[in-house]
């Protein structure tokens, strides 16, 4: 089977779609520890970004045409975050998450001195490969661009993530593997978003697997992990009565059917 790859980013860019399909993939670069590797990629990252900041710098507007007109204002900071979700051929997933910011002018840097715009003030990478349970089966951090050279030292350890299981109570299991000094700031925030990537990418391309058997979405007789966790999926809400009649009204904190209460 040939590794799927689901793919949403969060980037404010004008013609965003259009860009995205320049910006350099990571497809061949043998893992990211391979040092030649990235600093292929992320010169030819470089490129496209100073290219963003070009049309950025021109006074183009968000892709977003949903928020009011905003006020004369000048552009001084990117963040970029992407993630990516990849079914491997081994049957293991891996989701890959990459934060990136940069300036739009001269960036005075304490240990590196002038930064031309669009020069990565922060550009860090994180891959997990996780199993059909969540459960991380190994982890690769590089971190091409850091303000100080001992922000490096953040990337080994992420090992300690190895073992744990996305779900109920992540972001207190990266906070004690990897909270204040043990770890890096901007490394913890993509981690924690990983989760809901993972989520994005393997349950559902395994309903996407099982429509495409013929075999019933969804078999048990619990709700979906979504079902609850939001406004649009209130167990109360005609999102559910629509798509999941079964389980209008659920009370997730019963343990037992009505009936069996009052019997």
């Amino acid at each position: 089977m040939r590794p799927r790859s689901a793919t949403w980013v969060a980037v404010r860019s004008c013609s965003l779609a259009t860009r995205m399909r320049g910006m350099p993939q990571r497809t061949g670069v043998a893992g990211f520890k391979d040092n030649r590797g990235l600093r292929i990629r992320h010169a030819r990252a470089r490129a496209w970004l100073r290219g963003l900041h070009s049309v950025r710098s021109k006074g183009c507007p968000l892709s977003s045409s949903s928020l009011p007109p905003a006020a004369p204002r000048k552009h001084l900071h990117t963040r970029q975050v992407r993630f990516d979700g990849y079914h491997r051929e081994d049957g293991l997933w891996d989701i890959e998450a990459t934060l990136t910011d940069t300036k739009a002018y001269t960036w005075r840097s304490a240990d590196k001195g002038d930064l031309p715009p669009g020069t990565p003030v922060h550009d860090m990478v994180i891959r997990l490969t996780l199993d059909d349970t969540l459960t991380i089966k190994a982890i690769a951090t590089g971190m091409p661009s850091t303000p100080h050279g001992e922000c490096t030292q953040a990337a080994d350890p992420m090992q300690k993530m190895v073992g744990h299981t996305i779900g109920p109570g992540w972001r207190v299991t990266i906070e004690k593997n990897l909270g204040g000094v043990k770890g890096c700031t901007h490394l913890r925030e993509l981690l924690f978003n990983m989760a809901t990537a993972a989520y994005q990418t393997i349950p559902g391309y395994r309903t996407h697997l099982r429509r495409q058997a013929g075999q019933p979405e969804h078999t048990s007789d619990q709700p979906p992990f979504y079902l609850g966790k939001c406004l649009g999926w209130d167990f109360d809400g005609p999102a559910v009565q629509r798509h999941y009649p079964q389980f209008a009204g659920w009370q997730p904190l019963r343990r037992m059917p009505r009936d069996a209460e009052s019997g």
